[in-house]
């Protein structure tokens, strides 16, 4: 059996499955990815410690913040709240009532603001779902989150559609990057093969 197979047990996707069989060894793998959003369904769906998943799915999260509107504090608040929770400070009933106030701000904001309140909901449920769901949960915290800047990114250049479209992927290339960097520093390697190590 080799490290790829739990990829195929877990369900990931056909596309995460290909890009894997490029390494070896499941720590050379963990260490080149340029997905945290893999990264976070792939901790959460092997088992890792819900509060660490938690504390990564936010630190992607906070990514988005930059969109939020000037003076909105509610996302920022829902944020801090789930970490407080991984920290053993609130309630998980505190956690769920500034995630939906959270939400509840971007009714009426453009696009990108809507994908930022995604991703900090997102950060949050992650802490009370059932496993499947906070797997899901956590990956698109940060799913939300690459979306928002390439929503923003393809705003301000949609004068132009293909400078439009280079500039969107390009915003979401580099914001998933960015999120797996973060990933790494609450989740390693080992705490996923540890999982996997699991009966």
């Amino acid at each position: 059996m080799t490290w790829q197979d739990n990829l195929v047990r877990l369900s990931a996707c056909n596309e995460a499955v290909e890009w894997a069989q490029n390494y070896e060894t499941f720590p050379a793998a963990w260490k080149a990815c340029k997905r945290g959003d893999w990264m976070l369904w792939l901790a959460a769906r092997s088992g890792v410690d819900r509060k660490v998943l938690v504390l990564a799915a936010c630190a992607c999260a906070r990514t988005a913040l930059k969109y939020v509107a000037k003076g909105e504090e509610r996302p920022r608040v829902a944020i801090e709240t789930a970490e407080r929770w991984a920290r053993g400070e609130v309630t998980i009933a505190e956690v769920i009532a500034a995630a939906y106030a959270a939400y509840s701000a971007y009714t009426t904001y453009a696009v990108y603001a809507a994908y930022a309140a995604d991703a900090v909901y997102a950060a949050a449920y992650a802490a009370y779902a059932a496993d499947a769901d906070a797997a899901y949960a956590a990956a698109y915290a940060t799913y939300a989150a690459a979306y928002a800047g390439e929503a923003t990114y393809a705003a301000a250049y949609a004068a132009d559609a293909a400078d439009a479209t280079y500039a969107a992927a390009d915003a979401r290339i580099k914001s998933f990057a960015r999120s797996a960097t973060l990933v790494r520093k609450h989740i390693t390697a080992a705490m996923i093969e540890e999982g996997w190590a699991k009966p």
